[in-house]
């Protein structure tokens, strides 16, 4: 749910290439030398990279790797293994590999890259990238807001600089916290050009006659929107996002990193776990993400949802696991193709590795579950009657279908449109729902939901990319399995304690949607508490309006009457925390 509304530009949240390779005896002629790969992770989106390799006075192998697309240069090398035409090395800073053979007839190196739990074929060849064109005027650093969206802003910073490989820059989203290299960056007289094609953006726009504005277009996803760059002062400092509830280290606990496995899928999860002082053992909970490619902080809008949360709980006496979900972080997997139920099968294998740790109790190991991980803590919950309780944060009543529905009409009004324009939107996307709804094959969903789409005579002047833009980022088996999972099943068979909260301003789940259904649900449960916190918004924090909008301008990240609320009813369901 969080991901999918987050804003046009939630692609900024990357991994920028940075990478080390080293080398054992390999035929200098096959690995010394200038190579040339292109690496394509998807159709339409390739990098292309340039490795230089040469021999140190010691004998082995040294060098660099350039990240032409991102605009990353003299990236050290290390850790070569080279024999008998095999060629591998490991990149730790990005956790990816390279392993291939030599072909004599074409003089390449072909292999295969793997990372994050996936693999492309990468061939190296012999060659030197061109230089980059050196740009005059630009460098500096650029300050921007881009409106991106359901009243979403993004604040940007980009920076250019001109050096021995040309002009290059690179673009910081504010607000996310997130990075990107700028893969070409033009000027034809007042005309300006940056390119991002790590993330499939450009800006065109005009610079001013003092060089000191560029008013233009950003475009990605098939999207157009207003952007100005304006130079920043010399000597003023960025801008910086409070964040107050943030932790800083040294923390009076202790903490590791910690993977397991979700043997049956094949998943290695990488994760956090933070101890309380003491012996123990410990209650604990496992923390489940909402939807979107989490990390193990659930970041949002620079805000990090879950190392408020552990810390708050570690420092009352409870042991907190918090992991990467698969395909994302250090976390093996592929994210694109995974519904809620294979999260689900992911937070039970948590839940089950960390009742094998010595410093936890066994029989007090509980789930905490934020927006989709709300919907993942019943289901882990009927499945595993070792759970010993469950908190619902944000967790749905009714199905993804509905909420979408409702979340809409409340997303699309907290934006300002009139009460024509939400019944407009709101119906075709009820209908697009609907489609992906009944249709299991994609390849028909998506040419229904281009038809409807096509023949809304509102959108008569949209692109055809816009249109695909706007089929596929709903025709996909996650939002299949949510539109059409039920969570009221899981919950009549809950038997462990439950407390469910929602905020009274979420216009994620609604709570006069979802807290009567919720009760409804959990009737039978003795031991399940619902609750509706004043003024708290999707993400528990004290809101004006609840749009989304509003969560990177407020720098509460958890209001302290949730943390409470959750610190003492576990507590209350655990006993008094052993230190």
């Amino acid at each position: 749910m969080t991901r999918r509304l987050a804003g046009l530009i939630a692609g900024l949240s990357i991994v920028l290439a940075a990478s080390a390779v080293s080398a054992q005896q390999a035929p200098a002629q096959q690995a010394t030398g200038d190579w040339l790969g292109t690496l394509k992770v998807a159709p339409t989106t390739a990098f292309r990279l340039a490795a230089h390799i040469a021999r140190t006075p010691q004998g082995a192998f040294a060098g660099t790797l350039d990240s032409l697309d991102m605009g990353s240069f003299d990236i050290p090398l290390a850790d070569i293994a080279s024999s008998a035409g095999a060629l591998s090395f490991t990149i730790p800073s990005i956790k990816a590999s390279y392993a291939a053979k030599w072909d004599p007839a074409a003089k390449d190196w072909d292999g295969m890259w793997t990372q994050g739990g996936q693999s492309w074929s990468l061939t190296w060849s012999p060659g030197v990238a061109p230089p980059l064109p050196k740009v005059s005027g630009l460098d500096g650093d650029w300050d921007g807001t881009l409106q991106a969206g359901l009243g979403v802003k993004m604040r940007l910073a980009v920076h250019i600089a001109t050096g021995p490989h040309g002009t290059l820059g690179n673009l910081n989203s504010i607000d996310q916290q997130a990075r990107a290299g700028l893969s070409g960056v033009a000027r034809d007289g007042a005309r300006v050009k940056l390119d991002m094609a790590l993330i499939g953006a450009t800006f065109d726009g005009a610079l001013d006659a003092s060089g000191q504005t560029i008013t233009g277009q950003w475009s990605q996803g098939g999207m157009q929107l207003p952007l100005v760059l304006t130079r920043r002062a010399a000597g003023q400092a960025v801008a910086v996002l409070k964040r107050p509830q943030t932790p800083v280290k040294p923390y009076p606990y202790a903490e590791e990193e910690v993977t397991f496995e979700d043997a049956a899928s094949h998943v290695k999860l990488a994760g956090t776990l933070t101890l309380p002082p003491g012996a123990g053992p410990f209650p604990a909970v496992v923390l489940v993400s909402g939807s979107g490619p989490n990390t193990r902080n659930e970041p949002i809008m620079s805000h990090q949802i879950f190392l408020v949360l552990a810390d708050h709980l570690t420092r009352h006496g409870i042991a907190v696991l918090r992991y990467d979900k698969r395909g994302t972080g250090s976390s093996t997997g592929d994210y694109a193709k995974a519904t809620t139920q294979d999260f689900a099968n992911d937070a039970d294998a948590a839940a089950a590795w960390l009742r094998g740790r010595k410093e936890i109790d066994p029989a007090k190991v509980g789930l905490i579950g934020h927006s989709e991980g709300g919907l993942i803590v019943p289901m882990v919950a009927v499945a595993d009657p070792k759970v010993d309780f469950i908190v619902m944060m944000a967790g749905p009543g009714v199905d993804g279908a509905q909420v979408l529905a409702e979340q809409g009409r409340l997303v699309f009004k907290a934006t300002g449109m009139s009460d024509a324009q939400v019944a407009d939107y709101s119906g075709l996307r009820e209908k697009m729902i609907a489609i992906v709804r009944a249709e299991k094959d994609p390849v028909v969903a998506a040419a229904k939901m281009r038809a409807l789409l096509v023949a809304d005579p509102a959108l008569k002047n949209t692109s055809p990319a816009v249109i695909d833009a706007q089929v596929n980022a709903i025709n996909n088996d996650w939002f299949r399995f949510f539109f059409n999972y039920d969570p009221a099943i899981a919950l009549r068979q809950v038997r462990c304690p439950v407390l469910a909260m929602i905020g009274s301003k979420d216009l994620q789940v609604p709570p006069d949607q979802n807290l009567p259904a919720l009760r409804a649900a959990l009737a039978h449960n003795p031991d399940a508490e619902v609750d509706e916190l004043p003024d708290l918004n999707h993400l528990f924090q004290t809101a004006k309006t609840g749009a989304i909008g509003e969560y990177g301008e407020i720098e509460e990240t958890i209001a302290p009457a949730a943390l409470d609320t959750m610190t003492v009813w576990i507590v209350k369901h655990v006993g008094s925390p052993a230190h």
